[in-house]
């Protein structure tokens, strides 16, 4: 019996849109560079948006890591992302400041007004929203990040502005 787990593996990640030969000089500068696994998966991530387990397998291989590894590398840092996400990730600080400044409601907003869960994707594409541990902006509690800016002090109207703000701008 012939295994074709190598051909099975690249066919997936074409039918996912992802063109492997992008991360060839990511591999040919680190490749067999001890200790450049999480550069490779940061710039896997930037290149594709996140990192499926098929391509997981795919850097395993190249590197020669062992995939159990590299899986173990990606499930403890939580910038690494193993599904799709919006165009627009929104990260809602839920540590105790924000919790008791009122991040649930803000939650609520968020989740309504793109009618998704955490985790989802919008039905435009644009947004995912997470829940993350503390943002590390206690002052500005509840606060949430879109991108790399952040807003502060959130109320409703707030919260809807800033999400209507970067949909209008997306659209442009």
């Amino acid at each position: 019996m012939n295994c074709n787990c190598k051909e099975m593996r690249d066919k997936i990640l074409f039918d996912l849109k992802i063109d492997i030969n992008l991360l060839e000089p990511t591999f040919e500068k680190y490749a067999n560079v001890d200790g450049s696994l999480i550069t490779i998966l940061q710039k896997a991530q930037e290149l594709y948006g996140y990192l499926p387990t098929e391509l997981l397998f795919y850097i395993a291989e190249r590197t020669g890591i062992k995939p159990a590894k590299v899986m173990g590398v990606v499930s403890f840092y939580t910038q690494f992302r193993t599904k799709p996400v919006g165009k627009n990730l929104i990260l809602l600080c839920q540590g105790t400041a924000c919790h008791v400044n009122g991040s649930a409601v803000i939650e609520e907003v968020i989740r309504e007004h793109l009618k998704i869960n955490e985790g989802e994707i919008s039905a435009d594409g644009l947004f995912t929203y997470n829940n993350v541990a503390c943002l590390g902006c206690c002052s500005l509690a509840p606060a949430m990040m879109i991108g790399d800016k952040t807003f502060g002090n959130l109320t409703k109207a707030t919260t809807i502005e800033a999400l209507n703000d970067i949909a209008r701008r997306c659209g442009e």
